[in-house]
């Protein structure tokens, strides 16, 4: 019996000290996951893997000289890659950064608070908010002047149903709004208050009131006005028949329209899947995606076409005289959707339009790259990057960056 013992004994401290080993183990794991600031930014642990082909771009004419000479920095989102991107010569020379954050699609600029704000379109909907940091906080564990740039680093996120279905932003007077498109309806954002529909299309209302429960229309674009009324909004259709934008079956050629903010009725009729409105030069332009081109709406409801260009037209800003228009792949499934493109000729990148010839100055392609959503200019004197450099990640950097960044606002508040 006391062989037996012995051998319970010496089974039962084997045991214990298997599981003390493999609780260790365990620690050491937990005690290592987190680390990587772009997962914690981004809620996933993943996202600092990038492919680093998803970054490497091909430039035709002067891109970068163009970007140096107005002076800024563009924002772009490409969707499907879940990035966030940074194009900026303010540093002198040529530079791509990004954050990862999951499928971004819209992007607005505050100027008057100089903040960034970006949708996340996935379920939940995300609303990032971010503002660029100067400087580091005087830390005794680390050397303050180390720091170089003007970052924008993420400041607040605010979850949202994702049937919201969250797409363009846009400041119009004071307030973020945003293309609510699950809603069929422009949803604002007050300071410190829950988001409101604000404005909606009159095709979405019967007997019965306003129908907010489908996405009958794809209202995904927002040219932001000095008010509503002064606004303009573009949707897939403006009917509630039949198939739906997003079902295969929809037939889309010449059902898009551009929405008057005064009078909730189309003013332009006869466009293909239309995106990325935007007033340019005083004159609307709005991005035809299913033909690939630029066109500008006017006031009598005709549209001339500005420019063509070799994909998918989505992604429209401008800087002075020349227009920046992005183009992306066609997504198979959906090649229904752009009965005026080839998606075997289709890229995915920027170009510069000369905003009086409609002629194509310069272009920024990335050949691995997918889907972009939205161009958004700022100016590089305030922002001229986004934490993660594009060609390396610098680990020690970036750990110190997100330790004891700084930003405007704290500046402000006199923590200097």
């Amino acid at each position: 019996m006391a062989d037996g013992h012995a051998a319970l004994s010496r089974s039962a401290a084997h045991e214990t000290a298997k599981l003390s080993d493999e609780t260790d183990a365990r620690f050491q794991d937990d005690h290592q996951a987190w680390r990587d600031p772009a997962g914690v930014v981004a809620q996933w642990q993943d996202a600092g893997a990038v492919d680093s082909s998803l970054l490497d771009a091909e430039v035709t004419g002067p891109w970068w000289q163009i970007l140096a000479e107005a002076g800024v920095t563009l924002l772009v989102s490409r969707e499907y890659e879940h990035l966030l991107i940074a194009l900026s010569m303010a540093s002198g020379s040529p530079r791509i950064s990004y954050l990862r954050l999951p499928h971004p699609s819209g992007i607005a600029f505050d100027a008057a608070s100089v903040q960034v704000h970006v949708a996340s379109t996935r379920n939940p909907n995300m609303l990032y908010t971010l503002r660029p940091a100067d400087r580091l906080l005087p830390r005794r564990d680390l050397d303050p002047n180390s720091f170089a740039g003007r970052v924008l680093m993420p400041a607040s996120a605010r979850f949202l149903p994702g049937s919201t279905y969250l797409h363009d932003l846009a400041m119009i007077g004071s307030e973020l709004h945003a293309s609510a498109v699950g809603e069929n309806a422009i949803v604002a954002f007050p300071a410190g208050g829950d988001s409101r529909r604000v404005w909606w299309p009159s095709c979405i209302e019967g007997t019965t009131g306003a129908d907010f429960g489908l996405n009958h229309l794809q209202l995904n674009g927002i040219a932001a006005g000095r008010s509503l009324a002064e606004s303009y909004f573009t949707a897939s259709k403006d009917d509630l028949l039949g198939a739906r934008p997003g079902e295969i079956e929809f037939a889309p050629e010449a059902r898009g329209v551009v929405l008057s903010g005064a009078t909730r009725l189309p003013m332009t009729r006869g466009l293909t899947r239309p995106h990325s409105p935007r007033f340019v030069g005083g004159a609307l332009w709005v991005a035809n995606s299913g033909l690939g081109s630029i066109v500008n709406c006017e006031q009598d409801g005709s549209s001339v076409l500005v420019a063509r260009l070799p994909g998918w037209t989505r992604g429209l800003c401008s800087i002075g005289d020349i227009a920046i228009g992005g183009t992306s792949r066609i997504i198979p499934r959906f090649r229904a959707y752009a009965p005026g493109l080839d998606p075997d000729e289709c890229v995915c990148g920027l170009h510069a339009v000369d905003v009086k010839t409609g002629r194509i100055l310069a272009s920024l392609i990335w050949p691995a790259g997918n889907q972009i959503f939205a161009i958004e200019a700022v100016p590089s004197s305030l922002i001229d990057r986004l934490p993660f450099d594009g060609l390396e990640r610098q680990p020690d950097a970036e750990r110190t960056l997100f330790y004891a960044w700084q930003t405007a606002s704290r500046n402000h508040a006199g923590e200097n």
